[in-house]
């Protein structure tokens, strides 16, 4: 489905980036410990946040983030708050947000915001541009984000650097859009839309083979946000 007559493509249109390093993998229950915040490639607002648990050993050796790194660092409550204040910025100025695997940083954010007594911005009106869905919308690949960027040619400096990750993201983002119209020429509300039947079929998928497994099942709707 074409975009609208003289529209350039989602992919050249000012894009922002969003990235988390955390205490785990479960979106509902771990918590955030830093943050990057970029728009483009010259605004980088990033920040450390001192979650009042202890940093477990294993998450630590992934992203480099001990305890003794977050002493004196903004509690939860106030660091989140800059996040969810600069999402809702985006939202009320329809930027599109890079986000890969946005179903768990999001999700993550909207359980933090929760848990701290924070207002969710409006996320019935974000717009969201996840690379790991949209790669798989491409190929039918479930790739982390190191390998969806060296396909794509994008250099991932530092793994586990939220401000390394968010720019990759973003730029795995504009070449996915690029190099292939059929993504790229599409309005974001568009692309919103492929998005979620990719996540559904990806996740029909993941749910056969969990079946057979024993993994847990994840919910076919659960894109951006999980349910």
């Amino acid at each position: 489905m074409s975009a609208h007559p003289g529209f350039d493509g989602w992919h050249r249109l000012p894009l922002a980036s969003l990235d988390f390093e955390t205490t785990g993998v479960d979106p509902l229950r771990d918590r955030i410990l830093s943050y990057a915040l970029l728009t483009g490639h010259d605004g980088v607002r990033t920040g450390l946040i001192d979650p009042g648990v202890p940093i477990p050993p294993e998450s630590a050796e992934v992203h480099g983030i001990t305890d003794s790194m977050l002493r004196g660092a903004p509690p939860s409550a106030e660091g989140l708050a800059v996040v969810v204040e600069w999402v809702q910025s985006l939202i009320d100025r329809q930027v599109g947000l890079v986000v890969f695997n946005a179903s768990y940083d999001l999700t993550m954010l909207r359980a933090e915001a929760d848990r701290h007594g924070i207002a969710q911005p409006d996320w019935a009106r974000l717009k969201v541009v996840d690379p790991f869905v949209v790669d798989w919308g491409v190929g039918r690949e479930t790739r982390r984000l190191v390998d969806v960027a060296t396909a794509y040619g994008v250099s991932v400096e530092r793994a586990h650097d939220a401000v390394c990750d968010a720019r990759a993201a973003h730029d795995v983002a504009v070449e996915i859009g690029s190099r292939h119209p059929q993504i790229g020429m599409v309005t974001l509300a568009q692309l919103m839309a492929n998005q979620r039947l990719w996540f559904a079929d990806r996740t029909h998928l993941w749910n056969a083979a969990a079946e057979a497994t024993g993994r847990r099942f994840e919910n076919p709707a659960g894109w951006p946000l999980s349910a």
